[in-house]
C-alpha cells in the first residue's frame, strides 16, 4: 500500500497546499465513498452541497471550493486533471508480469533489454527487440523482427505479428492484435484472390490501446498510429490507416482502411468512418457519427437520430422516407411562384 504524507502530494502535482500538510494518504476515492486517509477532488461546481457528508482526509479543489469544505485540501486550477496526476501516484494496479518466467518461449536471436519482464507461456520469435524496461504480459506473441521500445507495457495475451514497431511508455490492453492482415482481396470472376499484406504497423511513443482492439498490418505502406494516441476497446483500425498525435478514438469505432485522420482529433464511440480520405486537425465526431466525406474544417460533427419514443421515431423514419418527392413537389411550386 503507498502512503503520501498530504504535502508530499502538494509538491507532486504543483498544487498549494490547505491545511495539515502531515496528514497521511493512503488512496483515492470518489466524494461519496471516500473515507479517512483517502483523498478525493471536486471539478464539477454543481457537487458543493456534496461536501457537507464528505469524510475524506482532503479534497483536491479550486479555490474557489475552498468556502464550501472546512478540511484540508490541495489548490489547483483543474481539479480533473490533478485526481488524474493523483491516481498516478496512488496506482495500485500490479504488473502484467515480473522477471522472465521459466514457460516463455525466447528465440535465441532475440535482443532482451535491461529489467525486462515477461509472463509465463509467451512467445518471443526470432529477431525480436525488446528495449530496457518493458513488460510482456503472460500468454503474449511477439512476432518475428518486432521492435518494442522501453517502458512499454503489454497486459496478457496481446498479440503483435511480425515485424511491427512499437514506441516507447506504450500500454497495450488484453486480447488486442497489432499487425494482422488487412482486408485485402481481388476479385477474379466472383473468387476472391487473397492480397498479402506486406506493410508493418508503426506505433509512436507514449500510446494506449484498449483491449480487444485490432490494427491491421498495411498492404504495401505501414498502418502508423502517431504520438499520444489513445485507442479505446474493442476498435477495429483498417490497413494503411493514419491516426496524428494526440487524437482520441472512443471504444467500438470502425475505420476503413487508407484513411488519414489529423492531429488532436475526438472520435466518439461507435462511430464508422469511411477509408480512403482526410479529416483535418481537431475535428470532434460525436458519439455514433457515419462519416462518408472527408472534413476539412476543424469542428464538431454529427450524424445519426437521438433516442425517441418508438411512437415518435417511426413518424420521423417515416418523413425521412418521404423526403425525396415533398422535395420534388417543393421544386414545382417555386417553378409556379
Amino acid at each position: 500500500m503507498f502512503a503520501f504524507r498530504l504535502g508530499q502530494l502538494a509538491e507532486q502535482l504543483d498544487a498549494k497546499l490547505h491545511g495539515d500538510g502531515n496528514l497521511t494518504i493512503t488512496g483515492v476515492a470518489s466524494m461519496k465513498s471516500a473515507v479517512f486517509g483517502q483523498i478525493t477532488f471536486l471539478s464539477d461546481k454543481k457537487l458543493h452541497n456534496q461536501l457537507s457528508e464528505c469524510k475524506a482526509s482532503a479534497v483536491v479543489m479550486t479555490e474557489e471550493s475552498l468556502k464550501y469544505w472546512e478540511g484540508s485540501a490541495l489548490i489547483v486550477k483543474n481539479p480533473y486533471l490533478a485526481y488524474a496526476k493523483l491516481a498516478q501516484c496512488l496506482d495500485t494496479t500490479p504488473v502484467p508480469a515480473k522477471d522472465i518466467a521459466a514457460s516463455a518461449v525466447i528465440d535465441l536471436t532475440a535482443q532482451i533489454g535491461k529489467n525486462v519482464a515477461i509472463g509465463a507461456n509467451a512467445v518471443i520469435e526470432s529477431g525480436v527487440v525488446l528495449a530496457d524496461n518493458c513488460i510482456i504480459g503472460a500468454g503474449c506473441f511477439i512476432g518475428k523482427n518486432t521492435v518494442i521500445g522501453a517502458s512499454s507495457k503489454l497486459w496478457a495475451n496481446v498479440t503483435i505479428y511480425h515485424n511491427c514497431v512499437i514506441g516507447e511508455h506504450c500500454l497495450i490492453q488484453s486480447g488486442t492484435v497489432i499487425g494482422a492482415d488487412g482486408f485485402g482481396y481481388a476479385n477474379d470472376k466472383g473468387q476472391w484472390v487473397k492480397i498479402p499484406q506486406l506493410g508493418r504497423v508503426i506505433i509512436g511513443n507514449n500510446v494506449e490501446i484498449g483491449a480487444s482492439t485490432t490494427i491491421d498490418r498495411g498492404a504495401l505502406d505501414d498502418t502508423v498510429i502517431g504520438n499520444g494516441v489513445i485507442i479505446d476497446n474493442q476498435c477495429q483500425i483498417a490497413h494503411n490507416d493514419i491516426i496524428g498525435d494526440h487524437t482520441a478514438v472512443a471504444g467500438g469505432v470502425i475505420m476503413a482502411g487508407s484513411l488519414t485522420i489529423g492531429r488532436h482529433c475526438l472520435i466518439g464511440g461507435a462511430s464508422v468512418i469511411n477509408g480512403h480520405m482526410e479529416i483535418c486537425d481537431q475535428v470532434t465526431v460525436t458519439g455514433m457519427g457515419m462519416v462518408m466525406r472527408p472534413i476539412t474544417e476543424p469542428g464538431v460533427y454529427s450524424s445519426g437520430i437521438p433516442l425517441q419514443e418508438n411512437k415518435v421515431w417511426r413518424k420521423t423514419a417515416s418523413l425521412v422516407l418521404h423526403i425525396d418527392a415533398m422535395n420534388k413537389r417543393l421544386k414545382a411550386l417555386e417553378k409556379k411562384i
